[in-house]
């Protein structure tokens, strides 16, 4: 014999598989969400060195040729 589920139970049911979903939802878009800022610091860390070789070379060429930057920052 089967037995009967009451509308109490149903909605019971309903509402936790309910939450169950949207709890998973919500912890997928986070991990995309923390997948993508960890990219972008990446890149922006990337980009900053690049800036840093940039400037660092810049200065070993006006040193090669004698010439005078006229600053004296030697970070």
């Amino acid at each position: 014999m089967t037995e009967k589920l009451s509308k109490s139970e149903i909605r019971k049911d309903q509402i936790q598989d309910s939450v169950e979903a949207a709890t998973h939802a919500v912890g997928q878009v986070s991990n995309v969400v923390i997948g993508a800022v960890g990219d972008v610091v990446k890149a922006v860390g990337g980009f900053a060195t690049d800036l840093f070789e940039i400037r660092e070379a810049a200065k070993n060429a006006r040193k090669d040729q004698g010439v005078e930057d006229g600053s004296d920052d030697e970070d």
